[in-house]
């Protein structure tokens, strides 16, 4: 299967995984990680084989860049005395803003497998392919993550 232009495959899913990163990083956060993600994706683009699968391909580079950027904050020294603001989701395309929140802190398989089943309506297969694992193993990804959340709601 032949390769599309780039721009086309940015106009197809770019919305779509911006949207991914909103939820899995934050609103503030994700304009980097998805620059961080289409750059990485440019230069691979020339390399790649196989067309099957662009969208899942998109979504497996911004998985790791957002745990490429979780990596980055624990590293970051966190100023003392400061009153930081709870982040919040602002997308509307996210519904409830503070269940987003919840989902970030999530460890980041949890947090991508929940983000694509309940954001993108991902089936099994999808998320599995995202993670590089099988398809129990994705099950099992988001239904501790929904456990985990519930343990959070019910605090």
């Amino acid at each position: 299967m032949e390769l599309p232009p780039f721009q086309a495959l940015l106009d197809a899913h770019g919305h779509d995984v911006h949207r991914f990163l909103v939820a899995g990083v934050g609103r503030g956060d994700a304009d980097d990680c998805y620059q961080e993600t289409m750059l990485a994706a440019l230069r691979a683009y020339p390399r790649l084989r196989d067309a099957a699968n662009l969208r899942g391909w998109l979504f497996t580079i911004a998985h790791r860049k957002s745990i490429d950027h979780a990596r980055g904050r624990r590293r970051t020294p966190i100023p003392a005395g400061d009153d930081l603001p709870e982040p919040t989701v602002t997308d509307p395309e996210l519904r409830d803003g503070t269940v987003w929140v919840a989902v970030r802190s999530l460890p980041p398989k949890q947090r991508t497998a929940v983000a694509l089943r309940f954001g993108f309506d991902a089936d099994y297969g999808a998320i599995a392919a995202v993670l590089d694992c099988s398809e129990e193993a994705a099950r099992r990804s988001v239904h501790e993550g929904l456990k985990r959340l519930r343990r959070e709601v019910e605090r």
